[in-house]
Formats: structure tokens, C-alpha cells, sequence
């Protein structure tokens, strides 16, 4: 077991985690993308090609670069009006206040902005643009604190900007979108969920997880410090070929998160990040996965598929779709005339 981070395919090597023979090219795809795995998730790993280690650990198909695979999938650049904002949708803004993260997943859909060769953290001066840009804008309901991982800042800093959102009144809602909690558990601590409380706002934790696994003893017990403090928190997970692509896996997923007292929230069709197509299914792959969890499990444990349009279009549910021509069909498959017919 590593005591440390894993940053390079060498280190890799060395903790076994991948053959001494795919050396050169994974380094090849570690110039390009970065590469960190902690300790809580080099554990897991089982084999080269199990279920943590295809999130984690580089693969020479990240160098296949498809057509309509983009650095910017999702448009952030283009909506961007000042450094460490992005403002897409009317009543809420990501705060980019960090662009590393406590590991770096093999779809990341910002991964050419993520990592020691990306975006600087915000300075003294952008982050007070940022937040001016906030403040002059009464529309702003939600600030969303995400890009890399906020998770990894340290108590103060993040005392810091909640303090100065604390300020601006027509801010209500502020949410943290981390892995931390699951891949780097025992930094979840009571000083961090502290300083995520900015008086007067009510604040959720969002958690990325895409397989039970990832949810140890110990993530679960970093996850009920945010709970007890009083901080609902959601699960989002994306959906990967060869991690969670059936229903099987996936259900297991969404009953261990709910378990843990996390809502799930969205299941994200992958985005269209350069060298990602082997891990992205089909949205009608997803739709099937969708079918087969409605009715047979909990609605507790129900996401939304969402698909993120490319550009900056916004999201929209691809979910299946249960209405046609005057019927709608039930989770078995069967047709009800809907309305009902007088009888």
C-alpha cells in the first residue's frame, strides 16, 4: 500500500498498479494529462482494468483523439465573463477557485484546464472581480464551487471566500462539487466542514462517485462529518463504460450512496473531452439503464440522465421517455391509455 499521492506513470510502476512494459506510452499520455491517485483509491485497485483503476489510471487510448472531442466540451471559455466565473444559466455561477484536484479521473471533461499545466488559482485580484461580478448581480441565487477541487484548499482559504460570499445578500445557496470525501477521506475534517458554513447561506455538498467501491468505511464516515454538520449532500456520477454501465453496478452505486445519506442527483452522460471515447457509452445505453431502474428500485435512488449539450447549451434530461400518442407505459413494459378512457 502507498502512503502517497501517485503523480507519474513511473510511480505507478512502482506501486504495480501498471506493467513495466506500458511505461513509455503512458508517459506519453501523462505529459499531456495529468496523473494523481491517492492512497485511499490505489488501494482499491485490484487489477489494471477494474472498475477504479479504468477511472484513474492512464490509458494509451487517451492519446485517440475523435472527431467532436473538445478541450472546452462544454463551453466554459465561452461563458466566462470574468477569470474564475462561469455564468451559463440565469440564477447561478461556478466559482473556479482552484483548478488541481486530489486525483485526476481519466474523463475529466476540464482535463486540459486541471492539473499542474493548467489554470493558475485565482490571484488576490481576479478573486476580487470574481466576487464583485457576483455581487452586482441580484439575479445570482446560486454560487457553485467546483473546478478542480475545493475540497483540497485549505480550512482558511476556504474560510476566506465564504466569508466574503457571506456578504452579498441575494446569494442564498451555496454548493461544494468534490471528490475529496471518497478519494482522500481523512482530510474531510471537523476544522473543513466548519469553514464551509458561510452565515446566512445554506450550503450542500455535492460527492462525484461512479461505483460502490469508492465508498469505504472511512468515505463514509468523512460523508456523515458534512451530514451531522448539518449539510445535505448529493451524488453525481458519470456514466463510463466499463465502470458502472450496467444495472447491476449502477444500482449498487445509488443504494450505497443513499445509504450514506446522499441524495443521488445526476447521472452525466460523459462530455465530449479529447481522448475519452473509451470509456463513453451510447445515450441509448443509458436510456436501457434508466428503464431497468424505474420500478425496480427505491426513488430514493433515482438520478436524472442528463446530457451536458456541447458549447455551452445548457443541460437537458435524455432520460426514457414514457408518454406516446395517448398511452404511457409502465415499468414492466405494459400500455395504458392515458388519460384513462370513460368506462
Amino acid at each position: 500500500m502507498t502512503s502517497k499521492t501517485l503523480k507519474s506513470a513511473q510511480a505507478l510502476a512502482g506501486a504495480g498498479l501498471i506493467a513495466a512494459d506500458r511505461l513509455p506510452v503512458l508517459e506519453r499520455v501523462a505529459a499531456q494529462y495529468a496523473v494523481a491517485i491517492t492512497p485511499a483509491m490505489a488501494e482499491l485497485i485490484g487489477a489494471e482494468h477494474d472498475p477504479i483503476a479504468r477511472q484513474f489510471v492512464p490509458d494509451a487510448a487517451e492519446l485517440d483523439l475523435k472527431p467532436g472531442e473538445s478541450g472546452d466540451p462544454i463551453g466554459d471559455f465561452a461563458h466566462s465573463p470574468v477569470e474564475g466565473v462561469v455564468h451559463r444559466y440565469p440564477d447561478r455561477v461556478l466559482l473556479k477557485l482552484n483548478h488541481a484536484c486530489a486525483v485526476y479521473c481519466r474523463f475529466c471533461f476540464r482535463r486540459a484546464m486541471v492539473g499542474p499545466d493548467g489554470l493558475r488559482p485565482l490571484s488576490e485580484a481576479a478573486l476580487d472581480a470574481a466576487m464583485a461580478y457576483i455581487a452586482q448581480r441580484p439575479d445570482i441565487w446560486e454560487v457553485i464551487v467546483t473546478v478542480g477541487d475545493p475540497f483540497i484548499l485549505s480550512p482558511r482559504r476556504l474560510r476566506e471566500a465564504m466569508a466574503r460570499l457571506a456578504q452579498i445578500d441575494h446569494v442564498k445557496i451555496v454548493r461544494f462539487h468534490t471528490r475529496v470525501p471518497a478519494v482522500a477521506p481523512e482530510t474531510v475534517t471537523d476544522e473543513l466542514v466548519a469553514a464551509l458554513k458561510p452565515p446566512g447561506k445554506t450550503v450542500y455538498v455535492a460527492l462525484h462517485a461512479n461505483h460502490a467501491r469508492e465508498l469505504t468505511p472511512a468515505a463514509r464516515a468523512a460523508c456523515a462529518r458534512i451530514v451531522d454538520a448539518g449539510i445535505p449532500m448529493l451524488g453525481q456520477t458519470v456514466l463510463l463504460a466499463g465502470v458502472n454501465d450496467d444495472p447491476e453496478t449502477l444500482t449498487a452505486l445509488m443504494r450505497a450512496l443513499v445509504e450514506t445519506r446522499i441524495k443521488p442527483y445526476y447521472l452525466h452522460h460523459m462530455d465530449l473531452a479529447p481522448g475519452t471515447s473509451h470509456l463513453r457509452t451510447s445515450i441509448e445505453q443509458g436510456q436501457i439503464l434508466m428503464r431497468a431502474m424505474r420500478g425496480a428500485v427505491s426513488g430514493l435512488c433515482q438520478p436524472t440522465y442528463i446530457l451536458d449539450i456541447p458549447g455551452g447549451h445548457g443541460k437537458v434530461p435524455v432520460g426514457p421517455d414514457y408518454l406516446s400518442d395517448g398511452a404511457v407505459e409502465d415499468p414492466a413494459g405494459r400500455l395504458h391509455a392515458y388519460p384513462p378512457k370513460a368506462s
